[in-house]
């Protein structure tokens, strides 16, 4: 284990989150939160006159996952597709987005800022006459950047 002996015991559960998109100017209620992954491309090089027959391997461009959030459906709340309606040719509503997971006082104890986000994808719900489950939407953001934070 790491950290603080008195206060990490166990690991942080994933389930008590909030998400905040500027755009929107207010906290939303999400189920699921997904994508919040980086990469680096690796650049491999190897001069002509090397003494080894291998590559050297370089850190390239970092690359970042489109991240999708899911939630409920609910009455007259059209906020994604009014935010996905403002793309035009060459013309995006970017926003920032933070997610962050919060302990049991309601307190950030991680937090995922997005930069530059605008939604790439909305996925209204199914509908299935014989269906129980509750109408769920998902919307699929790219961004330009992720940074982390521990509190």
């Amino acid at each position: 284990m790491s950290g603080d002996k008195q206060n990490n015991v166990w690991p942080l559960p994933k389930f008590y989150f909030s998400v905040d998109i500027s755009s929107l100017g207010s906290e939303v209620g999400f189920q699921e939160v997904s994508g919040l992954d980086t990469e680096t491309q690796v650049i491999e090089y190897r001069a002509g006159n090397s003494k080894v027959f291998s590559t050297v391997k370089m850190p390239g461009i970092a690359k970042f996952g489109n991240v999708t959030l899911k939630k409920g459906v609910f009455v007259k709340d059209n906020s994604f597709f009014d935010w996905y309606s403002k793309i035009k040719m060459n013309t995006i509503a970017r926003a920032d987005v933070t997610i962050k997971l919060l302990d049991e006082t309601g307190k950030p104890t991680m937090t995922w800022k997005l930069a530059n986000a605008w939604p790439t994808k909305i996925s209204p719900t199914d509908l299935k006459a014989e269906g129980n489950e509750a109408a769920i939407e998902s919307l699929e953001i790219a961004h330009e950047g992720l940074t982390i934070s521990n509190k």
